[in-house]
């Protein structure tokens, strides 16, 4: 399909720049493709209420990691600045990274970074004509988790970094309440809406609550340079289902009842974890699937989601599950009743189009 079809003009006003308060205070567009009433305008609250007893919602617990660093590029008695942006652990002492400017770097590369008294070097020995870089510390495993927390921050993502700075709000705003495992260097968004309170209604209302990880990678940030989607490539991210998880949700699918995604990476793992038949099976790899219109969902039967950018691979993404054009009109009335965008923007439950509707897109 043509990247241009999944354009649209979004106001620079609708852009959140801050969460609502308290978490679960924002709104939520449901969006159900095969009913009368296809758009109802509700909130993270209602929930449980549109939800049924025996449902499951699977939430991501990766930890977002203080992965922005900044630095200089020494090579003999010349030295420049340099950012870079951690998206994957290699190995104890190697991570892939995003550099600006990379033009200039070189294999065997010093980079030392550097913030508030706090030091950390590393050598270049990869780096690909598309601007990623394989970085090797002196430090490593929790020795380098460590320096990195010293001298990192935390990567905004750059719609929001172009208007503010972070500030120490945002170590508590970009992290979700299930956050345990180091290793995004994005938040799962959509988990953001969730507070000690909704959970407990939730689980009065008898919907269950499973745990999948997917460490978000920089990537995610990236806009799709490509003119057709066939042309993109999704960078890999390493995510888990675990035996007792991938248990829970066939049990699920077995007695009638949905699972459902709390966010676009807990359902990129979910349906990488899926075999041709639909079940769920324990998955712990990378992943680069990549789901565009036409893609036949597995594992998911809706997606809770906050409202992403222009062109992204997101917004491909639930074109595929909702249909395109029913998309394009929810985005549209969304801006039209100022909802909020992105990551700290309010939510939307995007319920599947029958596939005679979403084949109609591709």
């Amino acid at each position: 399909m043509r990247v241009d079809d999944f354009d649209f003009e979004l106001p620079n006003e609708r852009i959140a720049l801050r969460p609502a308060k308290p978490r679960d205070a924002a709104r939520m567009l449901v969006v159900r493709p095969s009913e009368r009433t296809v758009f109802s305008d509700m909130g993270v609250r209602d929930l449980p209420m549109l939800l049924e007893p025996g449902d499951a919602l699977v939430f991501n617990d990766t930890k977002v990691i203080p992965a922005q660093l900044e630095g200089r590029r020494l090579r003999g008695d010349v030295s420049a600045g340099i950012s870079v942006t951690l998206h994957m652990r290699c190995a104890p002492d190697q991570w892939r990274a995003f550099a600006r400017p990379a033009k200039k770097l070189q294999i065997d590369d010093v980079v030392e970074f550097e913030r508030a008294g706090a030091r950390l070097s590393a050598r270049v020995a990869e780096k690909s004509e598309a601007g990623e870089i394989l970085l090797c510390f002196e430090a490593a495993g929790p020795d380098l988790d460590t320096a990195i927390a010293s001298v990192g921050h935390v990567p905004l993502p750059p719609y929001i970094a172009q208007k503010r700075a972070e500030d120490a709000q945002d170590k508590q705003d970009y992290q979700t309440i299930f956050a345990a495992k180091d290793g995004a260097v994005a938040a799962p968004t959509a988990g953001l809406h969730f507070t000690p309170q909704l959970l407990e209604a939730l689980e009065e209302r008898g919907i269950e609550q499973h745990i999948v990880t997917l460490h978000v990678g920089a990537g995610t940030f990236l806009p799709v340079k490509a003119d057709d989607t066939d042309d993109h490539k999704m960078h890999a991210e390493w995510g888990e289902v675990s035996e007792k998880t991938a248990a829970a949700l066939r049990q699920v699918k077995a007695r009638g009842n949905r699972v459902v995604s709390v966010g676009t990476t807990s359902l990129r793992i979910l349906e990488s974890a899926a075999q041709a038949d639909g079940s769920i099976q324990p998955f712990a790899d990378e992943t680069s699937i990549f789901i565009t219109p036409g893609y036949e969902f597995k594992a998911i039967d809706a997606l809770m989601t906050n409202f992403h950018l222009p062109r992204s691979t997101l917004f491909m993404l639930v074109s595929a599950l909702s249909g395109l054009d029913t998309m394009r009109a929810a985005y549209a009335h969304a801006i039209a009743n100022e909802y909020r965008f992105y990551s700290y923007g309010d939510s939307s439950l995007l319920f599947p189009a029958k596939r005679s509707e979403t084949d109609r897109d591709v």
